[in-house]
C-alpha cells in the first residue's frame, strides 16, 4: 500500500482552530507541529536536561504546519483536504512516502553499540550476535530512554569496566532503561537497585534486565524521587553501596551532591556523567564542597564524567 505524506503550512492562522477543523471534516491522526509549543515544552522542563540539539532547533524556526496521511489512491479524501484547505487559502503540499515495511524498518536505527573493552549492547533481536569474549547488554530500545549511543552513558560504562568488582552491590540514580544496573550486574556485580522518577523507567527497567536473565533478587527497579523523597534516600542511605552511577544532568547532580556521601562507605565509589563541558567546573565545586574528592575525569564530544570518593581527613 502506497501512501501520501500532506503538509499544510498554516500561514499564521491559529494551530490547533485548524486541528479541530480538519478533525470536524473527518481528517484523523493529526501531526502538529508548533514551535511555539516546542519552546513552552522546554521551558517548563528546562531542569530535565542541559542540551538540546542545535540542528534540530533551527528546523523547528518558524515552524507551525499539520501532517496527515492519506493513501495515494484516495482520490476523494485528497479532493476534500484540497478544497478545505483552498476553502481557507492554505497550500496544501503533497509527497510520496517511499514504500517500507515499517514494522522492521526501524530496528536499522539500532546496530550494535561497542562500549568499551568488553561491553556490546545489543536490541534484543540481535541477542545472539555477542562474541564469546564479548559481555552483551540487551535491550528493547524502544521502551525509555537508555540505548548506549549516548557518550555520557557510554563513559560510566567504560568507567564501570574498571571499578565492578565480584559481589559489588551497586546503586543507579536515573535508572531510566537500566542500562547501567544491567552492566553492573554483567561484569559480576551481586546486586543492582536503579531508581527514577519516571513509574514507565521502571517497568521498561525491569523488562530489559530479564531480557539478561536478571531479576529479584539481583536486580530491583524502583520509582521515586532522591530529592524530594526523604523516606526513599533514608532507606537507600541505610544500605551499603560500593558503586553508586548518577547519570542525569549538570542540575541534578548538584542537587544531589549534598546526599551522595550518604551513599557512599569509605572504599565506595560515585559515577557522575551527562555533564556538559561548560557546566563542568558547577558540578566539580558542588561535589568539592560536599566532602567528595575527584578521582577521576573523562570526556567524549562536548560531554564529561567524574567518579569520586569520600574526602579522608
Amino acid at each position: 500500500m502506497a501512501w501520501l505524506e500532506i503538509t499544510i503550512p498554516t500561514g499564521g492562522q491559529d494551530l490547533q482552530a485548524l486541528a479541530q477543523a480538519l478533525t470536524c471534516a473527518g481528517f484523523s491522526d493529526l501531526v502538529i507541529e508548533d514551535q511555539a509549543e516546542f519552546e513552552q515544552f522546554l521551558e517548563e522542563n528546562r531542569a530535565c536536561w542541559d542540551y538540546i540539539d542545535e540542528d534540530f532547533q533551527k528546523r523547528l524556526m518558524g515552524l507551525s504546519q499539520i501532517k496527515l496521511y492519506l493513501e495515494d489512491t484516495d482520490r476523494e479524501s485528497l479532493s476534500r483536504l484540497e478544497a478545505f484547505a483552498e476553502e481557507r487559502n492554505l497550500p496544501v503540499q503533497k509527497a510520496p512516502l517511499a514504500q517500507t515495511d515499517w514494522d522492521e524498518d526501524w530496528k536499522k536505527n539500532y546496530p550494535p553499540q561497542y562500549v568499551g573493552k568488553r561491553l556490546v549492547v545489543l536490541p534484543y533481536w540481535l541477542a545472539e550476535q555477542a562474541g564469546e569474549a564479548e559481555l552483551p547488554v540487551i535491550l528493547d530500545p524502544g521502551l525509555t530512554f537508555g540505548t548506549g549511543a549516548h557518550p555520557s552513558t557510554q563513559m560510566v560504562m567504560e568507567a564501570m569496566e574498571n571499578l565492578v568488582r565480584p559481589g559489588f552491590r551497586c546503586l543507579d540514580l536515573g535508572s531510566g532503561s537500566g542500562i547501567l544496573s544491567i552492566t553492573a550486574l554483567r561484569l559480576g556485580a551481586e546486586r543492582a537497585v536503579g531508581v527514577d522518577i519516571d513509574r514507565k523507567a521502571e517497568d521498561a527497567a525491569r523488562e530489559n534486565a530479564a531480557y539478561n536473565g536478571f531479576g529479584e533478587p539481583e536486580f530491583t527497579a524502583l520509582t521515586g524521587n532522591v530529592l524530594e523523597d526523604r523516606g526513599l534516600m533514608d532507606s537507600l542511605a541505610a544500605e551499603a553501596w560500593d558503586l553508586v552511577f548518577v547519570n542525569i544532568v549538570a542540575d541534578v547532580i548538584i542537587a544531589l551532591s549534598h546526599s551522595l556521601p550518604r551513599l557512599l562507605g569509605s572504599g565506595s565509589t560515585a559515577i557522575c556523567s551527562g555533564i556538559l563541558d561548560t557546566r563542568l567546573r558547577d558540578v566539580k565545586a558542588a561535589l568539592s564542597k560536599a566532602g567528595l574528592e575527584i578521582i577521576g575525569e573523562n570526556a567524549k564530544e562536548d560531554w564529561r564524567c567524574v567518579t569520586v570518593r569520600r574526602r579522608t581527613l
